[in-house]
């Protein structure tokens, strides 16, 4: 079963700037329905990035991206991970449509729009895109290559994170063998202070000694 309603919406102040619907075989798109995705679009700021809200049998999700709300509805057996895959994939396809239409000048023309629905062209972009959440088989593909892309991310950032601990032993490694070194330095150091300062003294205190002898053996001896 596919999302049942879609809307792009403005984050600053919830103008619908996009909407489709696509009822179901036994599953219509209520007057409430409308209501209720048109009062959450209202309520949502650019802090939550994305959520769900259950709502009877139907679930609202909503995705956030560059001051743009994606919103779909949808069955509350419809897999949320399959609606948050299905409005990222949404977000990137009208954002790839507002850049080759506006260029980079794409978000002055989505801030001063006053007029709702002012990109309803986007709806067939976003249609197709929507029948490609209908097939079951495609749906099962979507996830699992979905699942594949997150085991992929993990594996990188598990190998990353053993190869910085294999840097941080080197590091600790070479930490350790200055440390050392510094020690043998300051050894080294203290040894050759001695030295010089016997070297400087050594005459006085030999001459004191032979004075020292010389005075004992004239008045004791």
């Amino acid at each position: 079963m596919p999302p049942l309603l879609t809307q792009v919406a403005r984050v600053s102040d919830g103008l619908p700037l996009v909407a489709i619907q696509t009822p179901a075989p036994g599953i219509p798109v209520t007057t409430q329905d409308q209501k209720e995705a048109k009062a959450l679009l209202r309520k949502i700021t650019a802090g939550a990035n994305k959520m769900s809200i259950t709502s009877g049998d139907k679930v609202f999700s909503y995705m956030v991206r560059d001051s743009l709300c994606f919103l779909t509805m949808t069955e509350a057996r419809y897999p949320k991970r399959l609606s948050f895959l299905y409005l990222d994939e949404v977000g990137d396809l009208v954002l790839q449509e507002l850049v080759r239409e506006f260029g980079t000048n794409w978000r002055v023309e989505v801030d001063q729009t006053a007029r709702p629905f002012r990109f309803i062209h986007y709806d067939p972009i976003i249609q197709r895109k929507q029948k490609e959440f209908q097939d079951e088989r495609q749906q099962r593909s979507k996830l699992n290559d979905d699942l594949s892309e997150i085991q992929s991310i993990m594996k990188k950032n598990i190998t990353d994170i053993l190869d910085r601990g294999e840097k941080l032993d080197n590091v600790q490694n070479i930490s350790q063998e200055l440390m050392s070194k510094s020690n043998n330095f300051k050894w080294g150091t203290r040894k050759l202070t001695w030295q010089a300062r016997m070297q400087q003294y050594m005459p006085v205190i030999v001459i004191a000694v032979i004075v020292v002898f010389i005075i004992y053996v004239k008045f004791f001896w």
